[in-house]
């Protein structure tokens, strides 16, 4: 068999059958603190990862990603290890476990986990949780399709699809994803409901209910609704079916709720079954059959409403307006998804086709405007590098899954770097002077690196790209490339340049000749001296000088 080059990202602490997973950071400027941080540990190619059990060491690169590699076997051969997945999100499955216990046992509940494999699914495809007699099964990938039915409430994955009319049913349904953060991984809980955009919230945010796992935007929904929310939990006893009157009531509330969300395979199959409804009394039946008929006129209206909702996507995208070509498309997917005509999926198709292109020449975009910064040979003003971010975080959200993982994180780091997540600050009129625009106003506005001589900052360590004393800073962009910088950073000066303003504000201000009694004609404080010519008697200015030195203190 030949061995496996894909690189493997993550891995387990301590040993083979560890359950404590992590990161390997992709930039070597990190890798350094990484290794720093557990110079005390191991790493292993976990069996809970699919792995081999055997040792892993890091790996370094200026010019690539770095990442995580096993020890070469005995012989020397290179080492064979049939891992399945390797990349960030190949342990993420021991990342949900680790949360989910902490969450509920902070709740003060007794959690059971397993990494099921039913019908011989990947490891880590599903992480079941119970406790007591609730459960969820969480759907990383799609794998193992979700039962909606079972006694555990299924939690899908980003890449796990759910048809519209299970949003419908359900009200809603929960979603997970594991944002990256450092060396570890962050789980998100997002409600997905139909027609509306799925919200994210903190494990922290959430809660356990009788209606199952419960985010605020559950909240929301239920109260939208007029009927009793669908219990995600089964009921602990069955119970009669309903009588004709009962079962009528209830479709009636189902098609109203159907077409107030605008849902039209909704409303038409409601209106099947209260044609195939019997045993009603009469006057029930008149209103069954009245609300039948404002249906049907609902669903012709809905006819030319769609046949509208097309025409304007279609001139969207030939007009190039990519934002209503994103509504459209989206409100088109959301309420125009069945039944279409060979001309709708000829514009649904043209539409996604554009956003895509856009898509792609945004991520081209973005990658120029991550070159140009990173570079940049002269540091950039606060103004000019905040312009640069704004445009690169534009041209991040256009591109939208055209991202990959590592330039997200350059993106963190310049919005970082440019204020972006710092708190709002005061009004000029109002904001104190910086400590960089007093030293550069009483320098003639020079740039930092100007006011500190090579002699002092070749001394300290850069706190930002980590050149260690008597080392040039090198371009800290992300690429790893390990550049040196044409100058030093702003940040390995400031503390120089703030030192020198605390030291100036902390010295005596010198005595002044004014301020001593003259020795020589005995004139006070404050008075001139007696001298044929007008000036300053000799005596006068050295005690000035004296008090000075002895730092006596000034009057």
């Amino acid at each position: 068999m030949r061995d496996d080059r894909r690189q493997i990202q993550t891995a387990v602490l301590g040993s083979a059958d560890s359950e404590e997973p992590l990161m390997l950071p992709l930039e070597a400027i990190e890798l350094d603190a990484f290794r720093h941080w557990h110079e005390h540990d191991t790493f292993w190619c976990g069996l809970l990862l699919g792995g081999c059990g055997g040792q892993l060491t890091t790996k370094l690169y200026t010019d690539r990603a770095c990442h995580f590699a096993h020890h070469p076997d005995p012989d020397g051969l290179p080492h064979v290890c049939r891992r399945r997945a390797r990349g960030v999100a190949s342990a993420d499955h021991l990342y949900v476990k680790s949360a989910a216990a902490t969450w509920l046992h902070e709740r003060g509940e007794q959690v059971r986990f397993d990494f099921a494999q039913p019908a011989g699914a990947p490891l880590g495809s599903v992480v079941d949780i119970r406790w007591r007699s609730r459960g969820l099964r969480v759907h990383l990938d799609r794998a193992v399709p979700p039962a909606w039915d079972d006694d555990s409430e299924p939690v899908l994955g980003m890449s796990v699809p759910v048809d519209r009319d299970t949003l419908i049913r359900r009200w809603y349904v929960h979603r997970i994803r594991l944002d990256s953060e450092g060396t570890t991984r962050r789980v998100r809980i997002g409600t997905e409901a139909f027609a509306r955009p799925t919200e994210w919230f903190g494990l922290d945010e959430c809660e356990m209910s009788e209606r199952g796992l419960s985010t605020p935007a559950v909240e929301q929904i239920v109260r939208a609704h007029r009927t009793p929310p669908p219990a995600q939990w089964p009921a602990p006893k069955a119970k009669k079916a309903p009588d004709a009157q009962a079962r009528a009531q209830t479709l009636l509330r189902r098609l109203a709720d159907a077409r107030k969300v605008e849902s039209v395979i909704m409303v038409d199959r409601v209106c099947g079954d209260i044609a195939a409804l019997t045993g009603v009394i009469k006057e029930t039946q008149e209103q069954l059959d009245a609300a039948v008929d404002e249906a049907h006129h609902w669903l012709e209206s809905r006819v030319e409403v769609r046949r509208d909702l097309f025409t304007r996507l279609d001139e969207a995208v030939a007009g190039r307006r990519t934002e209503q070509v994103r509504e459209g498309l989206t409100l088109a997917n959301a309420t125009a998804d069945h039944d279409r005509t060979e001309d709708e999926d000829r514009i649904a198709r043209a539409a996604a086709d554009y956003l895509d292109a856009q898509a792609k020449a945004a991520a081209k975009n973005l990658t120029h405007i991550l070159t140009t910064l990173s570079r940049s040979r002269r540091p950039l003003s606060p103004a000019a590098l905040r312009h640069r971010v704004e445009a690169l975080v534009q041209a991040a959200a256009e591109a939208g899954s055209h991202v990959n993982a590592r330039q997200a994180t350059q993106i963190k780091l310049w919005k970082e770097r440019a204020g972006f997540n710092k708190p709002a600050t005061p009004t000029p009129a109002a904001q104190p002077p910086t400590l960089a625009s007093e030293e550069r106003r009483s320098k003639g506005r020079q740039p930092l690196h100007k006011q500190v001589a090579r002699r002092h900052w070749i001394k300290r360590n850069c706190p930002r790209c980590r050149a260690g004393k008597g080392a040039d800073c090198v371009i800290d962009d992300g690429t790893g490339t390990g550049e040196v910088r044409a100058v030093p950073h702003d940040e390995r000066l400031l503390p120089i340049v703030k030192e020198r303003k605390i030291k100036a504000q902390q010295a005596p201000r010198p005595w002044r000749v004014y301020e001593v009694t003259c020795p020589d004609c005995g004139k006070a404080p404050g008075a001139r001296c007696a001298s044929p010519s007008g000036g300053v008697h000799r005596a006068r200015v050295d005690l000035a000088r004296e008090n000075t030195r002895k730092g006596l203190p000034r009057p």
